[in-house]
């Protein structure tokens, strides 16, 4: 279980770091800062998940899930998004290390 979620977090860092990149490769081309929303990147990659998205969770789940938390959400940076997906992942399989010693308990 712990490889899974460590992989998980490891696929959530990667996206953050390309997300990033694009958008500072979008920044630096249109001297301007660009932030690209993971809903408007998630829409340019593939809209028709995004729609059947919010169907199933204001259908099945909770119609008041979509409309102030998923809408908060996707309405965030997507390098952020992914970042903190992935420190969550990353902290879900963290173990204290064990103490080394000759007097340790």
């Amino acid at each position: 279980m712990r490889l899974i979620l460590r992989t998980i977090s490891l696929l959530a860092l990667i996206m953050a770091v390309i997300t990033g990149v694009q958008d500072a490769i979008r920044s630096v081309a249109t001297s301007q800062i660009v932030i690209t929303s993971l809903g408007s990147a998630w829409y340019s990659v593939s809209p028709d998940t995004l729609n059947l998205a919010q169907a199933v969770i204001q259908r099945k789940i909770h119609p008041y899930l979509w409309d102030p938390v998923m809408q908060w959400i996707l309405l965030r940076p997507a390098w952020s998004v992914f970042l903190v997906l992935a420190l969550l992942f990353y902290l879900i399989t963290w173990r204290r290390p064990k103490p080394a010693g000759r007097f340790t308990a």
